[in-house]
């Protein structure tokens, strides 16, 4: 499993918001090509990168930092999520070195967008499907559907899909820990690998989540508790490998 450190761009600054709202935005920093130099320095194998702004514009706004970090860092899996809804914008991230792009929005108004996607850029499409109690959310988390989450994510289980990230909305950036058990069930109806996202706090939550990895979660992506200091990238990455390790023993 891995321990995925989010980056999450808003007018070219790093910031984390509190269940997904703009207006309730941490700010840690206006360099984000070094702060995705810490994180990889850390030992992470993989970034999340979000553009707020997109999200909300419905399409890219901080482009030139997302390309900025993935130049720096040519041989590092990024994914990247806010305002994906063309494949002009996916052939445009995936030319400048980004290796996913998370379809989140358009997923949900337009499925038949994310198959054509995945036809098109086969292995690089991940879809995002943030939920407030079991229903989606789309347009920067403005708006909640009537689609269950769990039934979308089996739309997409013979698309080509690669991983669905799976955000519990109440808990995002909250740090009151992960819903282990609503991810488990995407995981298990889906059909899908899942990165866990949204409460991700501490070493407790990351060692809950690499214990119940075998049944289908591929990473869990955390935010604010890097930014704030209740977990440690590194020391979290080491027990998502010492788990591993003891599965393939095991196995």
């Amino acid at each position: 499993m891995l321990v995925i450190p989010a980056i999450d761009l808003k007018d070219g600054h790093c910031v984390r918001l509190k269940q997904g709202r703009m207006d309730d935005a941490t700010d840690y920093g206006d360099d984000p090509v070094a702060m995705a130099a810490r994180w990889v320095e850390a030992g992470a194998r993989r970034l999340h990168l979000v553009d707020l702004n997109g999200a909300f514009e419905g399409k890219p706004v901080n482009g030139e930092a997302v390309t900025a970090i993935a130049r720096a860092y040519p041989n590092l899996p990024i994914q990247i999520g806010g305002g994906i809804r063309s494949a002009a914008t996916i052939e445009h991230y995936l030319a400048a070195g980004v290796t996913y792009v998370i379809i989140g929005t358009q997923a949900v108004k337009e499925p038949a967008f994310v198959s054509e996607m995945c036809r098109l850029f086969e292995g690089h499409v991940i879809v995002g499907l943030d939920a407030r109690d079991g229903f989606v959310a789309t347009d920067g988390w403005a708006e909640v559907s009537s689609v269950k989450a769990t039934e979308l994510a089996k739309r997409f289980a013979d698309a080509g899909v690669s991983s669905i990230v799976y955000t519990d909305i109440a808990r995002d950036g909250m740090m009151q820990g992960v819903n282990i058990e609503a991810t488990l069930e995407m995981a298990r109806q889906g059909g899908l690998p899942v990165i866990a996202s949204g409460g991700v706090t501490d070493l407790d939550d990351i060692r809950e989540l690499a214990e119940v990895a075998g049944q289908g979660i591929l990473g869990a992506i955390t935010g604010r508790a890097i930014y704030e200091g209740s977990l440690d990238v590194a020391e979290a990455q080491r027990l998502c490998d010492e788990f591993n390790s003891t599965a393939l023993r095991e196995g």
